[in-house]
């Protein structure tokens, strides 16, 4: 393990920005983020061109954990109906988390107003990338209209981790994955 001296500017920077912004919002400032990170704003500036780009990039180096979370650990051996039901269960265990306050992503994309920030313009293609996994294992999956439930399934991911975030629905009942599950029976996914 990397001594958190030996970690660079750059990556405590993007480190910082992802933990303030998931916890704070992405208004957070640019004070506040290079405190955090231990480094001075003018190093800052030399590393990136704007708090924009740093919160886009920490964004980016985020999604590879991300698709970690929400891959079935033996994609090869499940089904696109486990696969797909994998997601939610995820999302119930890591609503549970005190520090859970919902999608990453989407956060981003209800607190930006400006769909051509670089961190929206992120954060879109990840939620794009989500449903178009979805679609996919829909059609793997034998469903009536995999463009029908992806949106679906991603209506509920979405609604899910924001209620959790907020504080306002526990998830670790199992509605989320019931509600999933009805939607994969209602459109023949197996």
């Amino acid at each position: 393990m990397t001594s958190p001296d030996k970690v660079s500017p750059r990556d405590r920077l993007l480190d910082a920005a992802a933990r303030l912004s998931y916890r704070e919002g992405v208004s957070v400032g640019i004070e506040a983020l290079c405190r955090e990170a231990g480094v001075s704003k003018r190093s800052m500036y030399q590393l990136f061109d704007s708090k924009d780009a740093m919160l886009a990039a920490s964004l980016e180096r985020r999604i590879p954990w991300y698709d970690t979370q929400l891959t079935h650990p033996d994609p090869e051996a499940a089904t696109p109906r486990e696969r797909i039901l994998y997601v939610f269960e995820r999302l119930e265990q890591a609503s549970v988390a005190a520090d859970y306050h919902g999608c990453p992503y989407l956060a981003v994309l209800v607190e930006l107003k400006n769909p051509e920030h670089p961190a929206a313009e992120v954060a879109r293609r990840v939620k794009e990338r989500l449903a178009g996994t979805f679609r996919a294992e829909a059609e793997r999956g034998g469903a009536r209209d995999p463009e029908l439930l992806a949106r679906q399934l991603l209506l509920v991911f979405d609604g899910a981790s924001a209620r959790a975030g907020a504080g306002v629905e526990r998830l670790d009942d199992g509605l989320t994955t019931a509600t999933v599950t009805t939607l994969l029976d209602a459109a023949g996914v197996h």
